[in-house]
């Protein structure tokens, strides 16, 4: 992370304002509504807006599919803290239907999310671990369901430990 983004991304307050006024989400009209004080949860939205449009007038794919990118990656990050390794690894979008008005997204990290990093990454192995994430519109209708796969790994130190 960017020395600035490192010192806002130490509080949910100052991660979300970040990201609300990072070129590419304002840009594109993404904004983070919600972000839990533990990182555990977070939620996103995005208007239909000239300038996020395609040619059929509907939200253009790329919009979508950024406004899901790094999200848990990121709460991953804060929630395991600087003893572990995360990043994006892959990630896919199917369209389901047209996009229309305003699109949300929600995050979650579970409990057993946690339980089974901290497991399969404790001897300093990689993991693996994917996520859905359904884009909805207004009315709850699935609009994309995006794959997110992360790569995680404890960091081991010099003493093994």
């Amino acid at each position: 992370m960017s020395n600035i983004l490192t010192r806002f991304a130490r509080s949910p307050k100052g991660l979300r304002w970040f990201l609300n006024i990072y070129g590419p989400y304002l840009g594109a009209g993404v904004r983070v509504d919600y972000l839990a004080e533990d990182f555990r949860e977070l939620k996103v939205s995005m208007g239909l807006h000239w300038y996020n449009r395609n040619y059929v007038g509907t939200h253009f794919g790329g919009s979508l599919y950024s406004m899901v990118d790094p999200f848990y990656m990121l709460m991953v990050m804060n929630v395991l803290g600087r003893d572990y390794v995360v990043w994006d690894k892959h990630a896919d979008i199917d369209f389901i239907r047209p996009g229309k008005g305003r699109v949300h997204a929600h995050f979650r990290l579970t409990d057993d999310d946690l339980r089974e990093i901290r497991e399969a990454t404790k001897g300093g192995d990689k993991y693996l671990p994917r996520w859905q994430v359904e884009i909805v519109d207004n009315d709850g209708e699935c609009v994309a369901r995006v794959n997110k796969t992360l790569y995680i790994r404890r960091k081991i130190s010099a003493s093994g430990t």
